[in-house]
């Protein structure tokens, strides 16, 4: 069944609300939990899936992200007809750049012709859940639907749009209150989206020839495309997390929206029962991962201990003498004697000099963060030098020199 299936997956956004940490790398390759970058997510559950065919739409500042498909993913056997290739804008359609999600997948339609594939699977790459497509599929099938949606329950960490169903599941659009503020009457619910839809190809293509040339080209996934067919085809929502399929169903989606977004999701994990649990062994995520030695703490020239509490610690991470509590290190981080680390994420290659304390901070790629210094102490002071999120997160960009 999935055999019959194409997957394109949308990396091509920057994700604004994540700056600084989006400007020199998508949204899509954010690193995230110590060792991942955010598309693999997405890309692990199609491995688990079944998933062989798979086309990754690349556009802002894509050269990490491209070297991550390449180290991590080159996994699949061309000569099987298998791939995970990435696609920047092409100009086959006119001569611009990807003007949104719809014209990205507008701009590829050749591709999509010469596909043996009968159903299109749309995906978003800068969104974290686990989720088995093969069952999605097999829902959209079995109920003879055009579109499938899969989608979670709107009051709970908001997804991309709001649909509205009946009583059979299908969705009826997207959702819409009259001037009392009340929902129609035939409405049995109000779900959210979550970035993954199942759609029958010639359908596709039909509704892409149709609106490329009405109105803007940004045109939007959910408005634009899948809310005009719910009047005159079978859309239909997929409940996410009530039918498990392979994965355990734990029902964690999170849309990295903003720095405090991220910095919460990061946190979470080290809670003693997370909601995302990275351990699962039926349902690993997979990553590219640099031939480091194995993290390990080491005595400080004082003699006292390196230490570390609740925390993860990545692969040639070395604490000498210094103490990280509550923390996520990436790979290559270094912490000196008599530093404190607590709360905070530090991204590969962080230096973090003697008796220097950070808390309550996100420090980017290969930053080297003097003796002595204090970050997350003083947030007026912090502000001064860096960027500081609503809720007191400071964030030390990528090439700050102190």
């Amino acid at each position: 069944m999935p055999s019959q299936t194409l997957t394109l997956v949308d990396a091509a956004a920057r994700g604004v609300g994540l700056d600084p940490l989006t400007v020199h790398r998508p949204k899509a390759a954010v690193p995230f939990a110590g060792k991942f970058r955010v598309i693999d997510f997405t890309l692990a559950n199609c491995l688990h899936s079944g998933l062989r065919r798979i086309l990754v739409l690349t556009q802002y500042k894509s050269h990490s992200l491209h070297k991550h498909l390449r180290d991590g993913w080159s996994v699949f056997n061309p000569e099987l007809g298998e791939f995970i290739t990435p696609i920047p804008p092409q100009m086959r359609e006119g001569r611009t750049w990807y003007a949104g999600s719809v014209d990205a997948v507008y701009q590829n339609r050749y591709l999509l012709e010469r596909s043996h594939a009968t159903d299109i699977l749309l995906l978003a790459g800068d969104l974290i859940y686990r989720m088995d497509y093969a069952e999605l599929i097999r829902a959209h099938r079995e109920t003879g639907a055009d579109v499938t949606v899969a989608t979670r329950p709107a009051n709970a960490a908001a997804g991309l749009a709001e649909l509205t169903l009946d009583a059979e599941d299908r969705v009826l659009g997207l959702a819409q209150v009259d001037e009392a503020g009340i929902e129609s009457r035939e409405v049995r619910a109000v779900m959210a989206t979550m970035g993954v839809c199942v759609i029958d190809k010639a359908l596709l293509l039909e509704a892409l020839d149709q609106g490329s040339d009405q109105g803007p080209p940004e045109r939007d996934l959910w408005r634009d495309l899948v809310a005009p067919l719910t009047q005159t085809r079978r859309v239909m929502a997929y409940r996410f997390g009530e039918t498990r399929g392979r994965v355990t169903p734990d029902r964690y989606w999170c849309d990295l929206s903003s720095i405090d977004a991220y910095y919460r999701a990061n946190m979470a994990l080290l809670e003693a029962d997370p909601p995302l649990d990275l351990y699962q062994e039926d349902w690993n995520i997979r990553t590219h991962q640099g031939q480091y030695p194995p993290a390990r703490t080491v005595p400080g020239r004082s003699g006292t201990e390196g230490i570390f509490v609740n925390s993860m610690l990545a692969a040639g991470t070395v604490i000498t003498g210094g103490g990280v509590s509550h923390s996520v290190l990436f790979p290559r981080v270094r912490v000196r004697d008599g530093a404190i680390v607590d709360a905070a994420i530090l991204f590969d290659g962080v230096q973090v000099g003697e008796g220097a304390h950070l808390r309550n901070c996100i420090v980017e790629k290969d930053v080297a963060i003097p003796a002595g210094a204090q970050i997350g102490f003083d947030l007026g002071v912090d502000r001064e030098r860096f960027i500081v999120s609503e809720r007191g997160v400071v964030v030390v960009p990528k090439g700050y020199v102190f």
